[in-house]
């Protein structure tokens, strides 16, 4: 199976088996069902994986799932860059075009060559997105290629985001620490959470 296979059923798996009952459920939010083209369109144009609805509420989700080995981490990712790709146009990844409302990063409770045996998350987090881009566009939050592997506060009210680089090249992402989100930034960042603070 290749590696974009075995992360697909990867994913779909923790959508379906962990997300929906674990955390989507508890706060009433319905998936809605999206014709396949259009799904596969606003997955590739505009970084949303799933689209809820809660009353009259439309909520639109990009979602990122690791497995038990990260449970250290306090940090969510998004992918960056990817510039060893051959078609220039899409050098530009995730970050770029990510237009989701939220973004939801859990760590479930065994390693990803067992995902099927999962049960639960060890952590999880819904981010307000629409906040985190506010952050950005203020520059309260910032992306520094700075070669150092964590976030970090500066100037005392500002979160410095590393990129980092895939071991095997392929690309780039950020990482963003969640609990300094919440600490600077304040507790409506964040929607719903579990084990991070």
């Amino acid at each position: 199976m290749s590696k974009y296979f075995a992360d697909r059923a990867f994913t779909d798996y923790v959508h379906q088996n962990l997300a929906l009952p674990l955390i989507y459920k508890p706060l009433n939010w319905t998936e809605v069902q999206l014709r396949k083209d259009y799904a596969k369109y606003i997955d590739m144009m505009d970084g949303i994986d799933y689209v809820f609805r809660n009353g009259n509420q439309i909520m639109s989700v990009q979602e990122g799932f690791r497995e038990k080995l990260h449970e250290n981490f306090s940090d969510f990712t998004i992918r960056y860059r990817r510039d060893s790709n051959k078609v220039e146009d899409r050098h530009k990844s995730e970050y770029y075009k990510m237009k989701a409302h939220y973004f939801t990063y859990g760590i479930i409770d065994t390693s990803k060559s067992e995902f099927n045996k999962a049960s639960n998350f060890i952590k999880y987090a819904i981010i307000d997105l629409k906040k985190v881009y506010h952050k950005l566009d203020s520059k309260e939050i910032f992306i520094s290629n700075n070669n150092e592997n964590k976030c970090k506060i500066v100037d005392s009210n500002r979160i410095e985001c590393p990129v980092k680089y895939n071991s095997d090249g392929s690309s780039s992402f950020f990482a963003s620490n969640i609990s300094y989100l919440v600490q600077l930034l304040g507790e409506d960042m964040i929607i719903d959470q579990k084990g991070f603070f």
